[in-house]
């Protein structure tokens, strides 16, 4: 039975573990989980998923035919470089650190391993992530096809180039704050409207998903919204308002400077190797 170990044990991780069990994919036992210094956190985990939670780092690395590094990136260069006297050319590394590019991550281990680099996001907490991951030269077809299974626990799974992981993090990454914003918008205006907060949350969250869903039949959004749009109807009043303060340009204009700070992060993490 192969075994996964997970170095940090924050949000992402419990996502991933959750999935991984809640799936049957895995057995709790086969799944090792360690983090600096919280042994609460280990047992808390252990207790919830039935996982090994194991202080020692070392032990974990040892055990495990595939690490997930999810500490917290600032952590990454002293966590990778910890784990160089256990680490294996054969192991597959999985980390889903924001920012950090591949060849840095090889380069903090002091060795060329096989390495997955993915960007899930939030909603793998309920196991509805987008996650996008590319994979190094090393990486062979059975550790992707494996990479590819893990993170189907937690979601959709789509497989690219590393260098569309900026656009990943923009529209896949952050995209969820985005739609928050604008959820956070349409309720301001539900309470000035004078609709009872419990009324318009419940309005809002199936709008939202019903509009998902219709999303996902596959029909092209602008034939959509035209079909809703009535000529002097309301709706293509309040589109005149979206289209008077510039709605589209500013949503692309945000995604793009998203993209362009994940390019940052990334260029800044590459400059210090």
């Amino acid at each position: 039975m192969k075994r996964i170990g997970f170095i940090g044990a924050g949000s992402m991780a419990e996502a991933m573990i959750k999935g991984l069990v809640k799936s049957g994919a895995m057995e709790p036992e086969a799944i090792f989980v360690t983090n600096q210094s919280n042994t609460a956190r280990l047992r808390e985990l252990s207790e919830t998923y039935g996982v090994c939670g194991e202080a020692d780092t070392a032990k974990v690395a040892a055990r495990s035919d595939t690490l997930v590094l999810a500490m917290k990136p600032k952590d990454a260069a002293g966590g990778i470089a910890a784990l160089r006297p256990y680490l294996r050319k054969e192991q597959l590394l999985i980390s889903v650190l924001a920012g950090i590019p591949i060849h840095t991550i090889q380069h903090y281990a002091g060795l060329e391993l096989p390495v997955v680099r993915a960007m899930p996001n939030t909603s793998a907490a309920i196991q509805k992530s987008a996650t996008a991951f590319a994979a190094s030269p090393l990486v062979t077809k059975e550790q992707m096809q494996e990479a590819a299974d893990l993170f189907a626990t937690v979601g959709s799974v789509t497989i690219v180039e590393e260098s569309a992981l900026d656009a990943v993090t923009a529209v896949a990454g952050s995209g969820p704050a985005f739609v928050y914003r604008f959820v956070e918008a349409l309720q301001a205006s539900a309470a000035e409207l004078g609709l009872p907060e419990k009324t318009a949350k419940q309005l809002i969250i199936d709008m939202m998903a019903g509009a998902a869903q219709m999303l996902e039949t596959g029909r092209d959004p602008s034939v959509m919204r035209k079909e809703i749009t009535s000529a002097g109807g309301t709706t293509e009043a309040g589109l005149r308002m979206l289209d008077d303060h510039q709605f589209e340009q500013t949503v692309i204009s945000c995604v793009k400077e998203a993209a362009n700070r994940s390019a940052e992060l990334r260029d800044m993490f590459a400059a210090k190797i």
